[in-house]
């Protein structure tokens, strides 16, 4: 896998993350007032410009994790330092953290095994386990290859990955409808189409299971002709893992380009950091490294680290194939 294009999802991640920070909890109607449309400083988390939040630290542990292959807890670990140590922070402390992953991590802490810490209960399904995920999507398509959608065994791997701090059904199936998108956008299909083709996949292992199964009604609205019609009236952009699936694919969906994407997905309102870094995951992935705006990367905190780690994890899963 092309060096360029890990970082093009991991910098469309982070950016998107870091346009939200300052507007986290904004409501809809305040933001078509006062709309985001560059890097801002201060705002709800009082930091500065570029910063980004607990998306982008966790998905950045998570990414350091695969380095040294799958391991759930390697993973746990880092996010355990992150917690507590402020480990892949912009700034060395950390300031937004969900109440399903604290849980997890305190449990994980008093060394409950990392695959039984995630919270299982359907009021559980916050958008901590998918904002993270992107990362785990590059190492499967790069290390068990463009058809890893169609495997039961490989979607046990995201869901693992899931359960380290959210276990319930949802949660699961939407990480593996996102990582599932993800793949197909690696494989050079045009965008609706890996939209489409994501979904389905996602969606035909997930009917092959009893316990999945019962759930993908609740799904409905994640298909490509649902979110092609979806007016933005009923678009959700709150912390509910399924709301933040939709609003991210509404906005890949309902605009040409990376800058347009995570716009619109910051100014939805409400968990504008969680939607921007969902939707600026596959926006960067789709429209690549150059469609991001430089002057955005360019404030970003850390970007040497960032960049550093790219290189990293580039050389890890090559090695691997």
């Amino acid at each position: 896998m092309e060096l360029e294009t890990i970082k093009a999802a991991m910098l469309g991640v982070i950016v998107g993350d870091a346009l939200g920070v300052p507007v986290e909890f904004m409501s809809r109607d305040a933001l078509i007032s006062c709309p985001v449309t560059d890097m801002r400083a201060y705002g709800t988390h009082d930091q500065p410009a570029g910063t980004w939040s607990d998306d982008s630290s966790m998905a950045l542990c998570l990414m350091e994790s695969l380095t040294r292959g799958v391991d759930y807890d390697d993973m746990a670990s880092n996010y355990l330092r992150w917690a507590d140590e402020g480990y892949w922070t912009a700034h060395g402390d950390v300031f937004d953290m969900g109440i399903a992953t604290r849980k997890a991590l305190v449990k994980y802490a008093h060394r409950v095994p990392a695959l039984e810490c995630g919270a299982d209960g359907e009021k559980d399904n916050g958008n901590g386990s998918l904002m993270r995920i992107m990362p785990l999507a590059l190492y499967l398509h790069q290390t068990m290859g463009p058809c890893w959608d169609d495997e039961e065994d490989v979607h046990e791997i995201v869901h693992n990955a899931s359960r380290i701090t959210h276990a319930h059904p949802i949660s699961l199936i939407a990480c593996g409808i996102y990582c599932s998108i993800a793949n197909e956008i690696l494989c050079g299909h045009p965008r609706d189409l890996a939209v489409y083709y994501g979904i389905e996949k996602a969606k035909a292992v997930y009917a092959r299971q009893k316990t999945l199964a019962e759930f993908l009604p609740l799904f409905q609205e994640v298909s490509l002709n649902a979110l092609k019609e979806l007016p933005i009236s009923s678009v959700r952009s709150s912390g509910y893992v399924l709301d933040t699936l939709v609003s991210a694919l509404w906005c890949l969906l309902h605009t040409d380009n990376y800058q347009s994407c995570v716009l619109q997905a910051v100014n939805l309102g409400e968990d504008t950091d969680t939607v921007g870094a969902v939707a600026g995951g596959l926006a960067g992935l789709y429209y690549g490294l150059s469609a991001i705006p430089e002057n955005w990367i360019k404030v970003l905190s850390r970007t040497n680290d960032i960049d550093a780690l790219c290189e990293h994890f580039a050389e890890s899963i090559n090695v691997r194939l």
